[in-house]
């Protein structure tokens, strides 16, 4: 007994000195050492994978699949941890993964999922990885952002009062959107939802304004004709398509709105402005709903999880117009969600409704009837309002949503009587011409200043004695008209100047001369 003490203490100096070593030899060659943390599958549901043994992963990071790649070469497949439960993880599939099997490796990466950031990206169609759709490489970037940013706090946000113009009459004139502004795009199904978005990136041409369309459960073939139509309105060099389409997994669809707003923010930190449509969200709380329900968490209203306000919340307030100390981009939101027979108080619109500043309503009955765009005035609105227009065009269209207000209660209550007094019949004949103007061809996006023209004329009566049926005729001449003859007052009203009443009397009596010598059919005004 008494010659087992000093064994014992040598043995343990001995492995004290040997520990020592081993940290010194493991300190040294550090860099040239690779751990991993490695956790087996223990069982898959559809797009979920549960995952045992990463006892140090983190919530939103990713990992990987080395054991198979998704084709012969190509890199492995990727998922995201979503829940952290006592005795495993799961894990949601960026990817299809009918090839996993239970017992196959998962590896941490040791970073949450991010998206490459940058110039190179402009002009491309990727998905939410960042991986190129378009046949093309990767793109060069050098910077990788998180897709989950806290948004801008309170005190880096200026007022919206910058306008965003999106070229077509009834939404700038009565429904005006700012830069930094967050105004959903409502209605059915095949309303012209999507068109009235796309045409608000063609109208951003020329003006300094990069656009980010991020198409969420899309056919490809729809998303295919976009891209065609950006291609073919020279919109593609200043544009991002970011695609989850319908046959990807939900993984990607419920990330992709995530990573488009990343690649955004950007730009807007370096003070540029951005406008990103998201086409559609209720696709988007689809997949949410099913990755959900995957996950076994408890369903709501509707089937859908109670967090379903903070997915799409957390998101649409990360658009914003930053104060000029902050750079003074701005950020700008066209959501886009679809109802079912006209019922904008479901569960998932109604979220929308109260998380944006104002909504874009288009009726499937103004489509029946020919009317396009079928922007329902009386049920749009945009709470930023006259504060984001341009001088010119507040000052011809605020008389013209109470017009045609009064025009459409009178006209629907007109329909049962036959006997009308004069003044009711002018009324009616004004309130017919404003709604010919306001009608828009798709992809024909205008200048402020044509439309200056046509909705003043049309407001101060001058085009009264022109008949209904022939006034989309000399829209597009009276247009060219007022450009080559008035420069200048153009050149003002884009600009944002002032509208004095001497501007005013110049464009009236420019309209008048275009009446008069182009349509000499038409009797003159005044």
């Amino acid at each position: 007994m008494t010659s087992s003490g000093p064994a014992v203490a040598e043995l343990n100096q001995l492995a004290g000195r040997s520990f020592a070593l081993f940290r010194e030899v493991l300190q040294e060659h550090r860099a040239e050492l690779s751990f991993r943390e490695v956790g087996v599958v223990r069982s898959l549901r559809a797009a979920i994978a549960v995952v045992h043994g990463l006892a140090g992963v983190k919530a939103n990071e990713l990992v990987t699949f080395p054991s198979r790649s998704r084709a012969p070469g190509g890199p492995p497949l990727q998922g995201v941890v979503f829940n952290l439960d006592a005795d495993a993880v799961s894990v949601v599939l960026l990817g299809p993964g009918h090839w996993l099997r239970a017992g196959d490796e998962v590896v941490r990466t040791g970073r949450v999922m991010d998206v490459p950031v940058g110039d190179a990206l402009l002009g491309r169609m990727v998905n939410a990885l960042g991986d190129p759709l378009d046949g093309g490489r990767a793109p060069a970037t050098v910077e990788r952002w998180p897709l989950e940013r806290p948004a801008p706090p309170i005190m880096a946000r200026a007022p919206v009062r910058e306008p965003l113009q999106t070229g077509w009459k009834v939404v700038d004139a009565l429904i005006p959107i700012g830069k930094g502004q967050r105004e959903l795009i409502v209605g059915d199904r095949q309303t012209g939802k999507t068109a009235i978005a796309v045409d608000a990136i063609l109208n951003q041409r020329g003006k300094d304004v990069l656009c980010i369309y991020c198409a969420i459960g899309q056919r490809s073939a729809a998303i295919s004709e976009v891209v065609a139509t950006l291609r073919r309105g020279g919109a593609l060099d200043y544009t991002i398509v970011v695609v989850a389409a319908g046959h990807d997994s939900p993984g990607l669809q419920v990330f992709s709105p995530y990573a488009a707003t990343t690649m955004g923010e950007y730009f807007a930190e370096q003070g540029r402005d951005v406008l990103i449509v998201y086409d559609d969200l209720s696709h988007h709380a689809h997949a949410y709903r099913e990755l959900s329900l995957l996950l076994r968490r408890p369903p709501g209203r509707e089937a859908y999880p109670g967090d379903i306000f903070y997915l799409h919340s957390r998101l649409l307030e990360r658009s914003t117009h930053f104060k000029e100390e902050q750079g003074g981009g701005s950020l700008t939101a066209l959501p886009i969600i679809q109802t079912q027979a006209e019922n904008i108080s479901a569960y998932i619109p109604t979220n929308l409704i109260s998380i944006t500043d104002g909504q874009v309503y288009l009726s499937p009955g103004l489509m029946r009837k020919s009317i396009y765009p079928a922007v329902d005035v009386g049920r749009s609105v945009s709470r930023v309002g006259g504060r984001a227009q341009l001088p010119a065009l507040r000052e011809v269209a605020s008389p013209l949503r109470l017009s045609y207000s009064q025009f459409q209660e009178m006209e629907l209550f007109t329909r049962f009587g036959t006997q009308l007094d004069s003044s009711t019949r002018h009324q009616l004949e004004r309130g017919r011409r404003i709604r010919r103007v306001l009608q828009q061809p798709l992809h024909r996006p205008l200048s402020v200043a044509r439309q200056v023209v046509l909705l003043h004329a049309v407001a101060q009566g001058l085009l009264d004695a022109v008949a209904e049926e022939r006034i989309t005729a000399i829209e597009e001449p009276l247009g060219r008209a007022l450009e080559s003859r008035e420069p200048e007052l153009c050149e003002r009203i884009e600009a944002g100047e002032p509208f004095s009443g001497a501007d005013r009397e110049r464009l009236e009596a420019a309209i008048r001369r275009f009446l008069r010598q182009e349509n000499p059919a038409v009797a003159e005004q005044g």
